[in-house]
């Protein structure tokens, strides 16, 4: 028979939900689980990019030679690819517009990167308000980036390739920032 543990119990504590937690387990509705994954990769991407300086927004510290800056300007390019010209079929200028000469990703040196994240955030907000009420399968108009119906995906195809980008590009960051002053996690 083993005694009771002399120590008083600590009582049970609750971490407070960090805002960078993922979407709730208890979000089960298919419509809006999508729409909780982006915004919430959305937000670990700036995170990611928080507390550096302009210095290390433009060094790239892997062997491919991109930057954190260089990435967040592909991710706001890639929003406008999918959603503006993509599902809404918008005509955008550049649409391919994240890349220099060399095709490689790419930010002007006089652009500051308060006006590349300026750009992320707008056009983030523009895609969440387009999409909004949108049923997932609801394929994406003709005519912008898709040209006939049959090239055009639904809007949850389109949501789910988004997530699958963001994460990717997230898990870059993480890598970057590490390398950059040794922060880790999201």
């Amino acid at each position: 028979m083993t005694s009771p543990d002399p120590r008083p119990s600590a009582p049970l504590v609750r971490p407070l939900r960090n805002p960078i937690d993922e979407p709730s387990h208890a979000l089960t509705d298919p419509g809006q689980l999508p729409h909780a994954y982006l915004d919430w990769l959305r937000e670990v991407v700036l995170r990611k990019l928080d507390g550096l300086s302009e210095r290390e927004l433009r060094t790239s510290r892997l062997p491919s030679g991109w930057t954190p800056l260089e990435l967040l300007c592909h991710l706001t390019h890639v929003e406008r690819r999918w959603l503006r010209w993509g599902f809404h079929g918008e005509p955008v200028d550049e649409p391919w517009g994240d890349r220099g000469p060399d095709g490689r990703w790419y930010v002007p040196e006089e652009l500051p990167s308060a006006a590349v994240r300026a750009r992320f955030e707008e056009q983030c907000a523009w895609s969440r308000a387009a999409v909004e009420g949108v049923p997932l399968e609801q394929r994406a108009r003709t005519g912008g980036r898709f040209a006939t119906e049959a090239d055009a995906p639904a809007l949850g195809w389109i949501l789910f390739h988004l997530v699958q980008e963001y994460a990717r590009h997230a898990g870059q960051l993480d890598i970057a920032r590490e390398l950059a002053d040794g922060t880790v996690g999201e």
